[in-house]
């Protein structure tokens, strides 16, 4: 009798019943919830971009770039309030993200955009770092950052440059969104240099590297998995326990070992980064001499990971 093959999806996770309904289906009371808790999720991240900018850079006139790098500078040059030029030089981006992208794109980004001029509002002027533009800079990159990053996980942004990085990147592709921030907030910080000096701006590179850190970290890092390539003669024992222990699929493919010319069965799996060590705990149990090979898979879509 022919050797029966080990194949099944990688990302293969039963998902578990829950009052009748599988996690993972999406019912009416869910998005409802999903719907109130994602509001006030948006005004929690853009109340702290509001506050990088309102309490942190604003105080030490350090622009960092964005439609609130324009205000930082225009409230210096015209005495014009942060989210009254938050709010009027958005507009003109929105109507752009609708003719391009249609209503679908820009209605989330609405709300957050419409929230950072809230918070730009009624968060009350005060500054805690004093006069300190390294502490300004490293910590008011870090949060804006953290702000950003959670927002643009919601398939969202703030408006302004965020807003048309946003529309750049459905064309350039080959170009994460924090790059091409970086170059258009870039190009204002230089017009903030000739009002407020140069020494401000270099310290508001050091907050644009911040925040581009923070960002990529937290869309990109959030994503990752564990890929393994496991080599063993136990492989069938391996692959039912990673199976029935762990939950996830394994992929068997076929190989040859060049040195002993023998047919081999070398095992696939991706698994979170947290259960890789589960995973290398199996392997040991059955073969501890089993050839492993663990790397980063930067995305995964499929059931288990990643929806699409």
């Amino acid at each position: 009798m022919p050797e029966e093959r080990i194949v099944c999806a990688c990302s293969r996770r039963r998902p578990a019943p829950v009052h009748g309904a599988w996690v993972g289906e999406r019912t009416g009371r869910h998005e409802k919830e999903e719907s109130g808790g994602g509001l006030c999720h948006d005004c929690g991240r853009t109340f702290l971009i509001g506050f990088a900018i309102k309490n942190i850079y604003d105080p030490v006139s350090m622009v960092t770039g964005g439609v609130s790098g324009v205000a930082i500078i225009a409230k210096e040059l015209w005495s014009v309030p942060l989210w009254l030029t938050n709010t009027v030089l958005n507009i003109p981006l929105f109507a752009a993200g609708f003719f391009f992208c249609g209503w679908r794109f820009i209605k989330r980004t609405l709300f957050a955009t419409v929230m950072l001029s809230v918070s730009l509002y009624v968060l009350p002027e005060a500054s805690y770092l004093g006069s300190d533009l390294f502490l300004s800079a490293l910590f008011g990159g870090i949060i804006s950052g953290v702000g950003t990053g959670l927002v643009f996980l919601t398939s969202c942004t703030t408006g302004g440059t965020d807003l048309l990085a946003a529309l750049i990147q459905k064309r350039l592709k080959h170009y994460t969104l924090a790059q091409i921030m970086q170059v258009l907030d870039g190009l204002i910080v230089v017009a903030g240099a000739s009002v407020f000096g140069i020494r401000s701006a270099l310290y508001a590179l050091i907050a644009i590297f911040c925040v581009a850190k923070v960002t990529d970290g937290l869309i990109e890092g959030l994503k990752f998995s564990k890929q393994a390539y496991i080599i063993s003669q136990h492989y069938r024992e391996i692959a039912e326990a990673i199976m029935e222990q762990m939950g996830r699929g394994v992929t068997s493919l076929e190989a040859r070992g060049m040195y002993s010319d023998q047919e081999k069965k070398m095992l696939f799996c991706v698994v979170s980064k947290k259960e890789i060590v589960r995973l290398k705990e199996i392997v040991a149990e059955f073969d501890s001499s089993a050839f492993v090979i663990v790397s980063d898979a930067r995305e995964v879509f499929g059931e288990g990971f990643i929806e699409y």
